[in-house]
C-alpha cells in the first residue's frame, strides 16, 4: 500500500480555503475513484491526469486508486487541482519522495501532453496559502509574476509536469520549448478569462485616461465630480439626452489617486478570479471602472450565477467607480440590491451550494433622464409626457437608494457659446487630480490611527462627537432635518460632504458655507446667499431656489 499527500487551493469567491490532496493506492482492480465533492471540471481531471502522467513518462499504477480531497465538506471546482493530484498519485506510486510533497502547494491545470496549464485565482489562492502557514508554491510559468506579489513566499513556476517530477527527483531538468520565444500564440492563456467577460473587462483600457478639459460648461458638475473623487461620495446626474452625464462620469476614474499596494491587491484577487485580469498585467494600481448595461441582471451586478456565487459588477468595481447609465430604465429591484453593499461595503451572497462575501467597497455614478423622451424641464420645451409616466419613471430609483446618494446634480444643455469655447480656460483631470490627492491627504492624516480612509467611510457619530465643525455651522441641516427634508442619514451624509468640501477649500474644519455647500449638492437648493433687506443695509440669508424633487427622489 502506498500514501501521500499534498496541497492546493479552493476558491469559494474570493476567498481561498487550503485543500489537503490524499493519494492511497491498494492492491486490487485498477480504478481511479476522486471524493471529496468535486465538481464536474474536477472529476474530469481523472482523465487528465492520467494522460498527463503517462505522456511525461512516468508509469501510471495499476492498482485501486483512490484520491481523497480534505475538508470533504467544502464545495470544490475547477480544474487548479490537476497538478496536486497528479503529483501526490505520483508520491503514492513511490515515483516521487513522498516527504517531498507534504509541504508544498500546487496550483495549476494539466494538459493531455503533461504541459501546465494556467488557471484563474493565482493571487487568492496564494494569499490563502500564506495564511495558512505555507511558505513554498508551485504554480504554472505564466502566473509566477502574479503568485509573487504575496510577501514571503517562494514560488516555482514550471511548463510541465516532466519539469516538476525532476525538480522534486533532483533529476536534471528537461528544456521546454517556449511557444512565446517563436512568436507563436499561446493557448494556454485562454485559462485565465472567463468566456463573453472580455480582457480587462472593469479595468482601464490602457494608459489612456479620459481628459477633464474634453467637456464643455457643466461648470457645477465638474465641481460636484471634484468632491465625489475627493471623499469617495457616491453621484446622481439628471439631465437630458446629450448634456454630458456619461461623459463626466468617464471621467470620475481619472481623477482618483492610485490605489495604495493593499487596494491593489484587493482588486488584483477579484479580477483574477472573474477571468478578467489581462496577461502580463499581474497587479492593478488604477481604480477600476465598470460600466455594465441598464439591462444587466440582479445576478450580473452583484454577484451570483449556477452553483457557488461569482463576483459581479459590483465586486469588479471594489475600490473604483460603478457607472450605471439610463438608471431609471433599469429594473428596480436590481437597483435597491445596490442598497447594502453601498452601507456595507461587501456583498454577502447566498446561494444553495454556499455562502460568499465579496468586497464591494465602490464610488456610485448614477446618471438618468428626467422623464422618458428627457425633454422635460427644459428650456427648450417640447415634453410631451404625462405627469402620471414622469413620477412612474423617478420613482423606478427608489427613496432608499436615493438617500444613500450624496451627490444630486442637475446636468443642464450646453449653451453654444460653451461649446465654441471648448478647451480654453478648462482645467485637465491632471490638475483636479492633484487637488484631490491633496485633499485625500488631508483626510488620512486626520483618521490616522482609525480604520477610516476617507470621508464617506467615517460613521455620523463619530462625525458628530469626534470632529467638531464650527459652532452653528449645521444649522440650516437640523432645520432640513426637522421638516423632513433630510432624514438622520442624510444628515449624517451631508456631514460628510462638508468635511470634503473643507478638505478641498485647505480648511481645518467645515464652516457654515461648507454645510450649506454639501445641503446645495444634495437638495439641489442653493444655500446661504447674501441678499440686501430693504435699504436698512442688513443681509440675511435666503434659499435662492425652491428643491427640485421631494426627498428620496432624483
Amino acid at each position: 500500500m502506498g500514501f501521500a499527500r499534498t496541497c492546493s487551493v479552493a476558491l469559494v469567491g474570493v476567498e481561498g480555503v487550503v485543500v489537503e490532496v490524499q493519494a492511497d493506492l491498494e492492491p486490487g482492480v485498477a480504478a481511479f475513484t476522486l471524493v471529496g465533492l468535486p465538481d464536474k471540471s474536477l472529476i474530469e481531471s481523472r482523465e487528465r491526469v492520467r494522460a498527463a502522467v503517462v505522456n511525461s513518462g512516468a508509469e501510471w499504477p495499476q492498482k485501486k486508486l483512490t484520491v481523497g480531497l480534505s475538508p470533504a465538506s467544502v464545495p470544490k471546482g475547477g480544474s487548479g487541482f490537476d497538478l496536486a493530484v497528479a503529483c501526490a498519485v505520483l508520491g503514492a506510486a513511490e515515483r516521487l519522495d513522498p516527504r517531498e510533497l507534504t509541504d508544498l502547494m500546487m496550483i495549476g491545470e494539466l494538459g493531455l501532453d503533461g504541459r501546465v496549464r494556467p488557471v484563474r485565482g493565482v493571487l487568492p489562492a496564494v494569499l490563502a496559502a500564506a495564511d495558512a502557514g505555507y511558505r513554498q508554491v508551485v504554480v504554472p510559468e505564466q502566473t509566477v509574476a502574479e503568485a509573487s506579489l504575496v510577501p514571503g513566499i517562494s514560488v516555482l513556476g514550471v511548463r510541465s509536469l516532466r519539469q516538476l517530477i525532476a525538480v522534486l527527483a533532483d533529476e536534471p531538468v528537461p528544456e521546454e520549448e517556449d511557444p512565446r520565444e517563436e512568436g507563436r500564440p499561446d493557448p494556454s492563456l485562454a485559462g485565465l478569462v472567463v468566456p463573453g467577460t472580455s480582457v480587462g473587462a472593469g479595468l482601464p483600457p490602457g494608459d489612456h485616461t479620459p481628459d477633464l478639459a474634453d467637456v464643455a460648461g457643466q461648470h457645477s458638475a465638474r465641481r460636484a465630480l471634484e468632491v465625489a473623487a475627493a471623499g469617495r461620495h457616491h453621484i446622481f446626474f439628471k439631465g437630458p439626452p446629450g448634456a454630458g452625464k456619461t461623459m463626466l462620469a468617464e471621467r470620475l476614474p481619472g481623477l482618483l489617486p492610485p490605489l495604495s499596494p493593499k487596494e491593489s491587491l484587493e482588486v488584483t484577487a477579484v479580477h483574477s478570479v472573474a477571468g478578467t485580469l489581462p496577461p502580463g498585467q499581474p497587479l492593478v494600481h488604477r481604480p477600476p471602472y465598470c460600466a455594465p448595461h441598464h439591462s444587466a441582471t440582479m445576478a450580473s451586478l452583484v454577484g451570483g450565477g449556477t452553483g457557488l456565487p461569482r463576483p459581479g459588477a459590483v465586486s469588479l468595481a471594489h475600490h473604483g467607480v460603478l457607472f450605471v447609465d439610463e438608471a431609471a430604465e433599469c429594473s428596480p429591484r436590481v437597483l435597491d440590491a445596490l442598497r447594502q453593499p453601498l452601507e456595507s461595503g461587501h456583498v454577502v451572497v447566498a446561494r444553495a451550494a454556499g455562502m460568499m462575501r465579496m468586497p464591494a467597497r465602490i464610488l456610485l455614478a448614477l446618471a438618468a433622464n428626467p422623464c422618458p423622451c428627457g425633454r422635460h424641464g427644459t428650456t427648450s420645451g417640447g415634453c410631451e409626457c404625462r405627469p402620471s409616466s414622469i413620477r412612474r419613471y423617478r420613482a423606478r430609483l427608489s427613496g432608499p437608494l436615493m438617500d444613500r446618494v450624496d451627490l444630486r446634480i442637475a446636468v443642464e444643455p450646453v449653451a453654444r457659446a460653451e461649446l465654441i469655447a471648448l478647451g480654453r480656460g478648462t482645467e485637465t483631470t491632471a490638475v483636479v487630480a492633484e487637488r484631490v490627492r491633496t485633499a485625500r491627504e488631508r483626510a488620512a492624516a486626520r483618521f490616522a490611527g482609525t480604520p477610516w480612509h476617507t470621508n464617506s467611510e467615517v460613521p455620523g457619530h463619530e462625525l458628530r462627537t469626534r470632529w467638531q465643525v464650527h459652532p452653528g455651522a449645521l444649522a440650516q441641516a437640523e432645520r432640513d432635518l426637522e421638516c423632513g427634508l433630510l432624514t438622520a442619514r442624510g444628515l449624517d451624509r451631508v456631514l460628510r460632504v462638508a468635511w470634503t468640501a473643507a478638505d478641498l477649500a485647505g480648511r481645518d474644519r467645515p464652516t457654515k458655507e461648507d454645510v450649506n455647500r454639501a445641503l446645495e449638492l444634495r437638495t439641489g437648493v442653493r444655500r446661504g446667499a447674501l441678499t440686501a433687506a430693504g435699504g436698512g443695509g442688513k443681509r440675511h440669508e435666503t434659499a435662492t431656489a425652491r428643491p427640485q424633487h421631494k426627498q428620496g427622489q432624483p
